[in-house]
């Protein structure tokens, strides 16, 4: 089985054919309204129903997908193009929704830092109520300081090229791999996905499980948090991404509770391992009244179903007291630690005594 999603990113050659096709209408009529059918853009029929156009450089594709643009929404929102060179090889192909030709012509550095994965993970502690370190979480950020970005930014326009189930399945691998350089077993990795980028939990996620058994670590260390920036529609779905997870020893957590999509209905409807209650909530919860009900009502439904509360953004003792005294058994945050390429220098001293 092979999933497009998961496959090679193709690079946009400099040369090549543009070949545009519609699952609903005839493109030719509205194409000849633009005039651009014409003999000097080299327009040919293609294969399966699709028109070509061959392009000689980057700026004359360029031109070809803004003469395209000025098709009506319509028929852009179903239109398909696939970028291939100029002798076609049948399977070597991406064929794209024309706004994500659109989004990886328009950012050609984020595709090519997705493309040679140019980013590593910094790690931040997770500590119990006694500020032990009993794990960290693996967030994303550049490996090379001369092409930076800011990591919600990446995934938004990842998003928007299509290529966000490659950028999320190769961000997990980096955290599974720089977690096994530098923490010992026992130490929990707490580790993101986007459960939009999943499409055949069954296949989807053997990328993570394939790399856990190669490095020889164990399932029960890790856990994956569901981190989402659009509303969740199919929950079943989402159970059944969780039963994966859970089928082979590994944890799952509800990321952001509070804030956004992440409910406490939907957190109650999931039942997850690990409830992490957002920094919006936790902030200054110590002097603000509708703030503890918050943290109180959350705590409580966890215990109801036997998930674990973890508060995140925690930047005063003050709050991780209070957090603490109402049942929060884990806490993260800058009172801790800020994200780091590595662990705390006495950490793995500290680990093995």
């Amino acid at each position: 089985m092979t999933c497009s999603n998961c496959s090679i990113i193709l690079p946009i050659k400099d040369q090549g054919l543009l070949r545009i096709r519609h699952s609903r209408v005839s493109l030719t009529p509205a194409l000849d309204g633009l005039g651009m059918l014409s003999e000097q853009l080299k327009q040919e029929h293609g294969r399966e129903g699709s028109i070509e156009f061959r392009f000689d450089s980057r700026s004359e594709l360029e031109q070809l997908v803004n003469g395209l643009a000025r098709l009506p929404q319509e028929y852009l929102n179903h239109m398909q193009v696939v970028v291939t060179g100029l002798y076609y090889i049948e399977g070597y192909e991406d064929w794209l929704l024309f706004s994500q030709l659109q989004a990886r012509l328009q950012h050609p550095d984020i595709v090519s830092i997705i493309k040679d994965q140019s980013f590593s993970s910094h790690m931040q502690p997770i500590v119990d109520h006694k500020l032990d370190i009993i794990g960290f979480e693996f967030l994303l950020r550049p490996s090379h300081a001369e092409r930076p970005f800011q990591p919600f930014r990446l995934f938004e326009i990842a998003r928007e090229a299509g290529l966000h189930a490659h950028l999320d399945r190769s961000a997990r691998i980096s955290a599974i791999e720089k977690s096994a350089t530098c923490l010992p077993a026992g130490i929990k990795r707490f580790i993101n996905f986007l459960p939009s980028t999943i499409y055949n939990p069954a296949y989807c996620l053997n990328h993570t499980f394939e790399t856990i058994d190669r490095l020889s670590m164990s399932t029960k260390d890790f856990v994956f948090e569901v981190v989402e920036t659009e509303e969740i529609d199919d929950l079943n779905f989402l159970h059944h991404i969780f039963d994966q997870y859970r089928n082979r020893g590994v944890s799952v957590a509800l990321d952001d509770v509070g804030a956004g999509y992440s409910t406490t209905e939907l957190m109650n409807c999931l039942q997850p391992d690990y409830v992490k209650i957002d920094r919006s909530i936790i902030d200054g919860c110590h002097s603000n009244s509708d703030q503890k009900r918050q943290i109180t009502g959350i705590v409580e439904s966890a215990f109801r179903f036997g998930g674990q509360v973890l508060a995140e953004g925690v930047e005063q003792m003050e709050d991780f007291e209070f957090c603490r005294e109402a049942g929060v058994s884990l806490a993260q945050g800058y009172l801790f630690g800020k994200p780091e390429p590595g662990p705390p220098s006495n950490f793995m001293l500290s680990s093995v005594i």
